[in-house]
């Protein structure tokens, strides 16, 4: 990942030592932990990106910070309520499943297109 964010300008490439190894700055590292702890959050690249431009803005609004903050949090309830529907139809789709030795299953006639999940 650290070659992608330097390929994409997220962090600056480092020089390199004699041996061909990058050599990392205690700023890289802290700036690499503030893109993993972004990343953790659910925060996609371009709102990183936004996130590292306020971050090394001394004059930034705490505004602004708060309202992608608040923008991620609302994006994310959003999925978190598709991923419950997503969860209890496989719970159904499961608990009509016989689970035997028999070919009949609904999962399967669900992902096939014959069922209607319920």
């Amino acid at each position: 990942m650290i070659r992608h964010y330097e390929k994409i300008g997220l962090v600056p490439s480092p020089p390199r030592r004699d041996s061909g190894y990058r050599d990392y700055a205690d700023a890289d590292v802290h700036r690499l932990k503030f893109i993993a702890n972004a990343r953790d959050l659910g925060f996609p690249i371009e709102e990183i990106r936004t996130l590292l431009g306020l971050w090394g803005d001394d004059a930034r609004a705490s505004g602004d910070v708060k309202a992608l903050a608040t923008a991620r949090a609302e994006e994310l309830g959003r999925k978190a309520i598709a991923l419950e529907g997503m969860r209890r139809a496989l719970l159904d789709l499961a608990a009509r499943c016989h689970g035997d030795d028999s070919p009949e299953c609904p999962i399967i006639d669900d992902l096939e297109g014959r069922a209607a999940i319920s």
